[in-house]
């Protein structure tokens, strides 16, 4: 373990930093860096080495991903986006499908996204419209043509694969929306995918984000992931996990953001002293720091959870939404500390700033992670 978060660390410092500033300012897409992770095994952590995964618990999975969003936030949310997409291959795929598609996804040649969202259902995702039509013809149990658009992808139009949520009976409307719902194996090439203008960003704008379009995109039907019909299921399951992610990559963003603050407190001299001595300067930091370390405690204690089979959705929510808010009020914070350099370009606090609200909104917004914690209080 102490090894592979040394590594993490050391590219982390060496490979991924320097290269972030000059990318979100070009909003290049750092794809090529994804490659030099994944020959590095840090693209399938969590996943079995039979595939060229890591094997690694969890808990140490997190913590690299901390370390790549400490460094560059759209790198450690990027790999995060990567695992998720994969979760459903590696848990309800078969054998077949797993020995097929998982070994190029966890050994850094692919890169994934995840097709859950559509314009007109984000929180309420069981709303989807996108249909998968189970054709029969060619091939052994016919095809699936996908029909519809998917919002708020990450990755779209870069990504080599999508693992897709679709309809495949039933309507969006109505109690039962979420039955009907089934998970596909998209394959980037596939005739009839294609992604829409990226979408500008406040923040992490080297991350593409954009709609991707599905107009009679045709797949064998054993691209199917799981049983028809249980999609909705997979997806949730996908998203308790990816919520650990998302904490981390928060800590991550703003321990980064905490070091700065206290570098530039330590060197910055007011009145014939650093500032840092000045009460209202350290004890900002103070907090800071303690709001830092309890997100940490908290994404790895859920993560525990998950290693040892334990249900963790529950503490996953409250992982995301404790570090994505403390996320946003350290580099508030933060900016503060720097005072008016902490408004310009000169340094990174601004760019903080501007990448941690998306934290509370992805992977479920901070009122959706309120809700199932609620729900789980009620008893429900």
């Amino acid at each position: 373990m102490r090894e592979l978060l040394e590594l993490a660390r050391e590219l982390a410092d060496k490979e991924v930093s320097p290269r972030a500033e000059a990318a979100e300012r070009e909003s290049a897409f750092p794809r090529e860096l994804f490659r030099v992770l994944g020959r590095s095994g840090l693209l399938g952590l969590p996943y079995a080495e039979r595939w060229g995964g890591g094997g690694q618990p969890y808990e140490v999975y997190l913590q690299v991903i901390e370390e790549l969003a400490r460094a560059w936030l759209a790198v450690g949310l990027g790999v995060s986006v990567h695992t998720l997409t994969c979760l459903p291959l590696a848990i309800y795929g078969t054998e077949a499908q797993q020995d097929r598609w998982l070994p190029d996804m966890l050994g850094g040649e692919l890169l994934g996204a995840y097709c859950l969202s559509e314009p007109q259902s984000g929180s309420d995702a069981a709303a989807l419209a996108t249909t998968a039509v189970h054709e029969k013809g060619a091939g052994a149990g016919g095809s699936y043509r996908i029909d519809g658009v998917k919002a708020w992808v990450s990755h779209a139009g870069q990504a080599d694969f999508y693992t897709v949520f679709a309809r495949t009976s039933g309507t969006p409307e109505g109690r039962d929306r979420a039955r009907g719902i089934s998970c596909l194996h998209v394959p980037a090439d596939t005739g009839g995918v294609s992604a829409a203008p990226a979408e500008h960003k406040l923040g992490m704008r080297a991350s593409v984000t954009a709609q991707m379009r599905f107009d009679g995109a045709r797949v064998p039907a054993d691209h199917l992931l799981g049983e028809e019909g249980r999609g909705f299921s997979i997806a949730l399951t996908a998203l308790d996990s990816g919520r650990l992610g998302i904490a981390a990559c928060a800590t991550g963003l703003a321990q980064a953001a905490l070091d700065l603050a206290a570098g530039y407190a330590r060197e910055r001299r007011q009145f014939g002293r650093a500032i840092a001595d000045f009460q209202g300067i350290s004890f900002k930091l103070a907090d800071m720091a303690t709001a830092v370390a309890a997100s940490r405690a908290l994404y790895l204690a859920a993560a525990r959870r998950r290693d040892a089979a334990r249900y963790f959705g529950t503490q996953a929510a409250m992982a995301k939404l404790l570090a994505s808010d403390t996320a946003m009020r350290v580099t508030v914070d933060a900016v503060q500390v720097l005072g008016g350099y902490g408004y310009v370009e000169d340094f990174p606090a601004e760019r903080y700033l501007r990448e941690a609200k998306v934290l509370q909104i992805v992977e479920g917004t901070n009122q959706i992670q309120r809700l199932v914690i609620a729900r789980s209080l009620a008893g429900r």
